[in-house]
């Protein structure tokens, strides 16, 4: 059993027209994402995914990674993730590089899985047999009473926690979460995330409302570069601080730990160096007593991906789903994921436990080496023309009332 080929299939899907979402950073009206297939000579292919610039995970992958890996045994995955990690220190230690060797880590966890006739989680130790999942959608609306509907929506599909966007105004920001708190009841999770668009004074103001609602958790206040700002909001803010999406590999996420600058950390699978890192940025946190809650926004094979990781550590609080309409989350696999009273199941099969829907692969497969057409696909725009990020928090202007 070795490594005979890696393949990357970049995914691109668009809203229907007016069904996309408006944010901080514009009008997303598109996704990617990519998925990295790792074949055996046996037969046998491992998903792994990542949610990085697709042309930039091609050239990695494929013209990189692959001809040093194939030939290998795909079972010394740690062995593996060391050598992507030492043939892209020169290029990468964070971003895509660390990204896409965490694509190839993740497929050969899915086949180290298969050989062994067991699932992920249980190869990491795990003994839950479900995780907490929260609606990750409730974007900016051009009014805030717009979002009791969503909310209603995201209770009825199985939800018992959900996070809404702000960091639009202190008007809006403060109604917005008065109304879903009202809509979802004291029995369920609010979390907020923030955009990284606030000043300290404007995050000190607002969190007084933030603790009215009860507000589980406070996300991405400040970009992440802003440490002093993270440091002195933590110390009289009364909500738990989250951050991570934005980091990447132990050395990122050892700054947020060591510095105490945060409650809760947001590793991604398919962002943040694959399952192996993850699981290490996990017993980290788990050392210093921090809990983890992954980042998911790209695609359902990272979702589950995220899900094994936090089924199997010790602080592992909830995994993200992306509930904006997504079709690289909703029609990816032949068995979608269920929601049920907050929970979501671990996929019992072996690996992964998941199958891809093909033709859902063909339907969303972009043509090999091409670029995505211009778009806002959330965190990566293509074409100067979808550049159009909100103006500042204060500029921001919107019905209120």
């Amino acid at each position: 059993m070795k490594i005979a080929q890696i393949e990357v299939v970049p995914l691109r899907c668009e809203y229907p027209e007016g069904q996309g979402f408006k944010f901080a950073g514009g009008y997303c009206n598109g996704r990617l994402s990519c998925l990295v297939l790792v074949h055996l000579d046996d037969g046998t292919v491992g998903v792994g995914s990542v949610y990085s610039h697709p042309g930039l995970v091609t050239s990695i992958v494929e013209g990189h990674l692959q001809p040093m890996l194939v030939g290998r045994d795909p079972l010394q995955v740690e062995e593996i993730w060391n050598l992507c990690y030492r043939l892209t220190r020169w290029y990468g230690r964070k971003g895509a590089a660390l990204s896409a060797l965490g694509g190839i880590d993740t497929a050969l966890w899915d086949i180290r899985g298969k050989a062994a006739d067991k699932p992920v989680c249980e190869l990491l130790g795990a003994t839950r047999k479900k995780v907490p999942v929260y609606a990750s959608a409730l974007l900016w609306k051009d009014n805030p009473k717009e979002l009791a509907d969503e909310a209603e929506r995201h209770l009825d599909f199985g939800f018992r926690g959900m996070k809404t966007r702000l960091g639009r105004n202190y008007d809006y920001d403060r109604e917005a979460v008065a109304i879903v708190r009202k809509t979802i009841g004291t029995g369920n999770r609010l979390l907020v995330e923030g955009n990284a668009r606030y000043s300290l004074a404007q995050a000190e103001r607002i969190a007084a409302d933030y603790r009215a609602a009860d507000v589980f958790w406070f996300e991405e206040p400040f970009p992440p570069e802003q440490i002093d700002d993270f440091l002195a909001l933590r110390a009289s803010v009364g909500i738990p601080l989250a951050s991570g999406e934005n980091e990447f590999g132990v050395q990122g996420f050892r700054e947020l730990l060591d510095q105490a600058l945060v409650d809760i950390v947001q590793p991604d699978c398919s962002r943040s160096g694959g399952i192996t890192e993850c699981f290490r940025i996990g017993k980290l946190a788990s050392e210093r007593g921090v809990r983890v809650a992954t980042h998911s926004w790209s695609d359902a094979a990272a979702l589950v991906a995220n899900i094994h990781l936090i089924a199997a550590l010790p602080t592992g609080l909830t995994v993200e789903m992306d509930r904006t309409g997504n079709p690289l989350i909703d029609e990816l696999l032949t068995e979608p994921l269920k929601i049920v009273d907050g929970q979501v199941a671990v996929p019992e099969g072996p690996g992964l436990g998941i199958r891809l829907d093909s033709s859902a692969v063909e339907r969303f497969r972009m043509p090999r080496l091409a670029t995505p057409p211009n778009g806002n696909y959330s965190d990566m725009v293509f074409g100067s023309e979808y550049f159009r990020p909100a103006p500042g928090y204060e500029a921001v202007e919107v019905r209120v009332g």
